[in-house]
């Protein structure tokens, strides 16, 4: 069993719901990304979504696109990042932690030596953006067989038979994206997300995230109610980038622990 398969079990034993923060990895800076790692976790973190920067990020809105180009120009690079994953894991054995991003990076790597280095590091988890279920099936039998979980995305569109595919593939988690367009878009409809989980459910065993427009305690706490878990990115990149670098640690830390509290009323 994976570690993001036996966090999610052990919540549900739990009759608790799952908080998966999102952060760019390299920002605001390569030196902080570790720490932030450990504030999110202090502050009720269950698993952990890294970015991995790539130059040509289309599925996200300019909140993440900034925080991109900041990590890019400081340097950031995926062998970096599994380098930052490796000393995290000094710190903590237990967080899961996802990989999020695009297909560039990793086929600049290799598959391969990507998966190989990706295991070294204490990745538990990949959620390549730009993978359609049809065209992913031999990494997504790389990422199984070397002990992790291949996450998919879900949308408002996806065809019944999208989510049967991905039904048959995803483990870990299915992040499904609550709203049509870019992430850091729109407001929720939390009744239309409800009507859509319960039918991926008829085809989906495995927990069910939703992400995408989640901006407060409040709609963490209304979409905790239908949902295995709750993903928040965009939200946390604007606290990190209002926020001086010296109190990023603490402010992140606080942010979490309001939306954790939300979560467990």
């Amino acid at each position: 069993m994976s570690r993001i398969q036996q966090t999610l079990d052990n919540l549900k034993k739990q009759n608790k719901k799952a908080l998966i923060p999102f952060i760019t990895a390299g920002f605001p800076d390569p030196a902080l990304t570790v720490p932030l790692m450990l504030a999110l976790v202090e502050g009720g973190a269950d698993i952990i979504e890294l970015g991995v920067p790539f130059s040509d990020p289309m599925a996200d809105g300019p909140v993440i696109q900034h925080a991109t180009e900041v990590a890019l120009s400081k340097g950031m690079t995926l062998e970096k990042l599994l380098d930052l994953v490796k000393i995290f894991r000094q710190r903590d054995t237990m967080t899961p932690v996802v990989l999020m991003g695009y297909a560039n990076p990793i086929e600049r790597m290799g598959a391969d030596v990507f998966v190989e280095k990706a295991v070294a590091s204490g990745v538990d988890g990949v959620l390549v953006v730009d993978y359609p279920p049809e065209e992913a099936a031999d990494f997504a039998a790389r990422i199984r067989a070397a002990g992790m979980d291949m996450i998919f995305l879900l949308a408002p569109t996806s065809t019944d038979e999208r989510i049967r595919q991905v039904g048959r593939m995803a483990g870990g988690y299915l992040y499904y994206v609550s709203l049509k367009g870019v992430t850091g878009s729109g407001n929720l409809d939390v009744g239309e997300v409800t009507s859509r989980i319960e039918k991926i459910r008829k085809y989906v065993t495995i927990p069910v995230g939703v992400g995408f427009g989640i901006r407060d305690a409040a709609t963490a706490r209304a979409l905790g109610s239908v949902a295995d878990a709750v993903v928040i990115g965009s939200r946390i990149i604007q606290e990190l980038d209002k926020t001086a670098p010296e109190n990023a640690v603490d402010a992140l830390r606080a942010f979490m622990t309001d939306i954790r509290k939300a979560l467990d009323e």
